[in-house]
């Protein structure tokens, strides 16, 4: 006989949206707050996006000094100081993946409105969409 599987939930999905969709989501109108898990060295190297009123930045890894990378253990504490669990946020990274897995530990954690930026940052950069690039320094 097969082990019984009713009952049991699915693994959660994550909601991805392409970056014409986010756009709209982190508009005043849209309700979204955003959520930047790229490391602050990405941060202060590439950009971020103008939205910054609506967003804040919680790297889900950083790079260790061997240049690999390990997950912020803090990550899930760090976000629920700054987001309640029935906000509505986007999270993005440099490409969407590490943002994937960040909504996936948000999901598991009791958020519930979370939304994946597909694509990530590289993406709204290449719909030509607003960026703020730190200064240069000589």
């Amino acid at each position: 006989m097969a082990p019984e599987t009713c009952g049991r939930s699915a693994e959660p999905s994550v909601v991805t949206v392409d970056v014409t969709a986010a756009r709209e989501l982190m508009a005043p109108a849209g309700g979204h707050r955003y959520l930047d898990v790229r490391t602050e060295e990405e941060l202060s190297r590439l950009g971020h996006l103008v939205e910054l009123d609506r967003s804040l930045n919680v790297p889900y890894m950083f790079t260790t000094p061997q240049g690999g990378r390990e997950k912020n253990a803090h990550f899930l504490e760090q976000v629920a100081s700054l987001f309640t669990k029935d906000e509505h946020v986007l999270v993005g990274c440099q490409s969407g993946k590490r943002s994937e897995l960040a909504c996936l530990d948000l999901q598991a954690a009791g958020f519930k409105n979370v939304k994946n930026m597909g694509g990530g940052y590289l993406a709204w950069i290449d719909h030509g969409f607003p960026v703020h690039h730190p200064p240069r320094t000589a």
